[in-house]
């Protein structure tokens, strides 16, 4: 099973940000961390956690790296006897917060995997995204990560926002591969209910050709694609998890968990978390939610649709895209090759 840890505060708030986070409830960090254990605890009981049950970890915000090590020691402590030997375990971090002493910290308590928020190289392009970062900032973190020895570092870029230009995004991919990265994830700007962009639309402007040539810039220089925004020599086993619906624990406030067919939800507001870290909303899911769902996962992954999984009609359709060479087919499975078509697929095979 895979577990996924929220960290809710952050240093400032990007402009187009909708996850849970906060910038101004850093004095309760003591106790969210110590409602995280509660909650924790709780979890591994539901899920029935076994020794070496645990195979990936995933710290995610927020900021991660606004959260000192030591108070997530006890909570790597808990974790120990659950984590499989080979465990990947990542963190997220943000380049000014994400310090040599944070980086060493982590280190230590078995982070070997950070993915850094670092959105564009372009120092107007940041502002304009209210990052609170520089891009020597970026590349200084990156660097110090790989001196104290992370072999496997991701970055994120942002595109298709208004200014956006192909020369711009060039010069980002240009900068992002003259760091020690084998991953990199490359998002569109989304404008999300709720963020500082919900009033300004005209900030996303993403356009097919730009998005086509971004993947396969980063594939020419050496990543190749593996779901419609991650490219990777090194294949995050979190995010692959994902995709191929394997359990989940969601731990902290704005995290999700799904077991079977259930999926639970903390609550979101931070200070109610803490009052009661085990106050879970739950989700009953049906087969075909389950159904649907891995269609839209296996069509903008490489995970692919098991055949099994699909019914006469939809081998029917599916057996009509591999003539037509919009699907592949091997051993039993269906794959896309153009991920950005995935959710037009998916509505054919299922109509």
């Amino acid at each position: 099973m895979l577990l996924y840890i929220h960290i809710p505060f952050c240093d400032s708030k990007c402009s187009y940000c909708a996850f849970n986070s906060y910038v101004d409830k850093f004095h309760l960090k003591q106790e969210y961390m110590q409602a995280l254990k509660l909650q924790l605890e709780f979890e591994l009981q539901r899920f029935k956690a076994t020794k070496s049950s645990i195979e990936t970890l995933f710290i995610g915000g927020g900021t991660p790296s606004t959260v000192s090590p030591e108070l997530y020691a006890p909570i790597f402590e808990i974790l120990k006897p659950y984590f499989q030997n080979d465990i990947e375990i990542t963190s997220e971090a943000n380049p000014n917060s994400a310090t040599y002493e944070w980086l060493e910290g982590m280190k230590r308590l078995g982070v070997n995997r950070i993915s850094f928020g670092v959105q564009s190289f372009d120092a107007k392009k940041l502002k304009l995204l209210n990052r609170a970062h520089t891009p020597e900032m970026a590349k200084e973190a990156i660097q110090n990560a790989k001196k104290i020895g992370y072999e496997n570092l991701s970055l994120d870029i942002i595109y298709a926002t208004l200014g956006d230009t192909k020369e711009l995004i060039a010069n980002d991919l240009e900068i992002a591969f003259t760091l020690p990265i084998n991953h990199i994830s490359a998002y569109a700007l989304t404008i999300e209910e709720g963020t500082a962009f919900e009033s300004k639309p005209q900030m996303s402007a993403e356009e097919l050709e730009l998005t086509s040539w971004i993947f396969e810039t980063i594939q020419q220089k050496g990543l190749p694609q593996y779901e419609i925004s991650n490219f990777g020599n090194y294949q995050s086993t979190h995010n692959l998890g994902y995709w191929r619906y394997k359990e989940y624990i969601g731990v902290g406030a704005g995290a999700v968990g799904k077991l079977g067919l259930k999926r639970y939800y903390p609550n979101t507001i931070i200070q109610e978390y803490i009052k009661n870290p085990t106050e879970i909303r739950e989700e009953q899911l049906d087969e075909e939610d389950r159904k649907i769902e891995q269609f839209f996962l296996g069509m903008r992954s490489c995970v692919g649709i098991d055949k099994n999984l699909m019914s006469k009609s939809e081998l029917k359709q599916a057996d009509i895209l591999v003539i037509e060479k919009k699907l592949k087919y091997k051993n039993g499975v269906y794959y896309n090759p153009e991920y950005l078509l995935a959710d037009e697929i998916t509505l054919f095979l299922t109509a």
